[in-house]
């Protein structure tokens, strides 16, 4: 009679069935001493627990604390690295769509966890993933408290992973940005994008695709290869844009921000007006880095077609006081982030025809783009 309890066989073993654990044992050794760099003395428990701790006494000071959470990943962008075989950038990508969300609501980042599921784990290809959120990390005052590297053989393809992340900050209540804080003739502030961000992949996969141009090919226009240009890593503007909230002579001076993701330019501006303002952007203030213009070009399509898209060179909108317009544009600049007075906010009464009026939900203000982007 047959054991049905007998010990498994090798064919039966976890390794035969694509999942490598020393290999994963392998890649916490390699990621641990970028990780560790993120840790401050908020970091209860040094790394590799079962869950990640994070000391939050020193919200005891807040009046009124508020939480804010997000979490994201950098879509089909891994496409690319993957193609590349290049993925030490991808993990700014993560934190950039992440942690700048919680900066919208002028709460400063805590902690993050990340969670990357791969068809095989390679440790040296996961230590660059986590490398990169790390680094991020640090520039963004986070704590990289933990993550989870998930291998999951059949699903995805040996070279195949994907990225996901989410993290906490915290806000006092009434230093809560928002609609509400919006004021007729506030002065909408754009802050220059590095590239695409993590948005928009999947066409721009399919316009090099109709191409027939590869990752590897070089563009005159680009200045090397495809691939390279779009795998510029996503722009942070969180230290910079905390700096500003926390400078005692700007105080006050940024009533909304907006980050510049899925669904491009005027609906993302949109959803952080308050409902019956309204705002025009003029193209012909700033002009989209060349990696847009080639895009569209290989496309056969115009730059505002894409603008529900692509960032086109914003990657982030600060509302602000007309009369600290300036100086909050002078302390991004100095930061090293291009910005410029994009347009006005305005509350009379007129025909939204042609506007965005709000997205994802949010029944906001209305944003439209007029004029037309240099040459």
């Amino acid at each position: 009679m047959t054991d049905q309890h007998a010990a498994p066989t090798a064919s039966a073993s976890y390794a035969a069935a694509g999942v490598d654990t020393a290999a994963g044992d392998l890649a916490v050794e390699l990621m641990k001493a970028a990780v560790s760099r993120t840790h401050g003395p908020d970091v209860v428990g040094g790394f590799g627990g079962f869950a990640g701790l994070f000391d939050v006494s020193a919200l005891k000071a807040f009046e009124r604390p508020l939480l804010a959470t997000s979490t994201d990943g950098v879509g089909t962008k891994v496409a690319i690295a993957q193609a590349l075989d290049k993925h030490d950038t991808i993990g700014q990508d993560l934190v950039g769509m992440v942690v700048d969300d919680i900066i919208v609501v002028g709460a400063k980042p805590l902690f993050m966890t990340d969670y990357i599921a791969c068809g095989k784990v390679v440790p040296s290809r996961i230590a660059d993933i986590v490398a990169g959120i790390a680094r991020a990390c640090s520039a963004t005052g986070t704590a990289l408290v933990g993550g989870e590297t998930a291998e999951h053989p059949g699903l995805l393809g040996p070279d195949d992973y994907d990225v996901a992340g989410a993290a906490v900050g915290a806000v006092e209540a009434d230093a809560l940005l928002g609609p509400d804080r919006v004021r007729d003739g506030d002065v909408v502030v754009a802050l220059a994008s590095s590239g695409l961000h993590s948005n928009g992949f999947s066409l721009v996969r399919h316009i090099l695709a109709q191409a027939k141009i590869g990752y590897t090919d070089r563009l005159d226009e680009l200045g090397g290869p495809v691939g390279e240009a779009l795998l510029e890593p996503t722009r942070l503007y969180t230290t910079p844009l905390l700096d500003v909230l926390q400078t005692p002579a700007l105080a006050g001076a940024v009533h909304s921000l907006s980050h510049v993701t899925g669904g491009g330019i005027a609906a993302n501006l949109a959803r952080v007006l308050p409902r019956g303002s309204w705002v025009e952007l003029d193209r012909a203030l700033w002009s989209p880095p060349p990696v847009f213009r080639v895009l569209g070009d290989l496309a056969g399509s115009t730059l505002e077609s894409s603008e529900g898209t692509w960032n086109l060179g914003i990657g982030m909108f600060a509302v602000v006081a007309a009369e600290k317009a300036d100086a909050v544009i002078a302390a991004i600049v100095a930061a090293g982030i291009p910005a410029w007075a994009a347009g006005t906010v305005a509350t009379a009464s007129r025909d939204f025809a042609g506007f965005e009026q709000g997205a994802k939900g949010v029944d906001g203000g209305a944003v439209r783009l007029t004029g037309a982007y240099p040459a």
